[in-house]
């Protein structure tokens, strides 16, 4: 069997963390470096990923998501935000980052910045914010993938209350808003859920070609 499936097979969404085991500072930075490079709109990355540490924080978070202990006893709590308005100095940070990163002039990338604040500005709010928002899937997506590959547990949440995480973690002020949750770290060997057969779809059911 390929590594990729190998650790797609392996990872679960974990129910019950062993809260004595933490993750290292090298997997964490692998993790870290992993999100850096998700795949945005534009490549304009309008997200912000929240590594929650303080247990005082985290056990206020766990009546906001619906009583998942996970987040309170996992080694670490990602909070995916989406910035709640992306405004012209967004794409202006952008456009500063990509030329010189690549060596360029701001004129260089004057279109490609007009282009975006065009497009982006005949967006209502209600737009921006799910737009913004379905990308953070993708960053989840790529966050669990790593944690396998490093035999890191991982349970992404969808159950959870935005607001009011928003107001535990102080985010209206930063013009972020909570999306997704995922609790990070080692599964406890009292975890049911580990030992059970993975179901899913079979690919013919899956796969159509057309």
């Amino acid at each position: 069997m390929h590594k990729i499936l190998e650790d797609l097979n392996w990872r679960y969404a974990t129910k019950k963390y062993d809260s004595t085991k933490k993750v290292s500072e090298e997997d964490l930075e692998v993790i870290k470096e992993s999100l850096r490079l998700v795949p945005t709109s534009y490549g304009l990355q309008t997200l912000k990923f929240l590594m929650i540490e303080d247990q005082e924080i985290r056990e206020k978070l766990v009546p906001a998501s619906f009583g998942q202990q996970q987040v309170q006893d996992a080694s670490h709590l990602f909070v995916l935000c989406a910035y709640k308005d992306v405004t012209d100095k967004h794409v202006d940070d952008y456009a500063q980052n990509i030329a010189t990163t690549r060596g360029q002039t701001l004129e260089d990338v004057a279109g490609y910045a007009n282009y975006m604040k065009q497009t982006i500005g005949n967006l209502s709010p209600e737009h921006k914010l799910i737009w913004t928002s379905k990308q953070l899937y993708i960053a989840l997506g790529q966050l669990l993938t790593t944690c396998a590959a490093l035999r890191i547990d991982a349970t992404p949440m969808e159950g959870f209350s935005p607001a009011t995480y928003d107001e535990i973690l102080e985010l209206e002020d930063k013009n972020l808003t909570a999306v997704l949750v995922c609790p990070i770290g080692y599964r406890h060997e009292d975890d049911a859920n580990q030992h059970v057969a993975k179901v899913r779809k079979s690919q013919d059911e899956l796969f159509e070609i057309v």
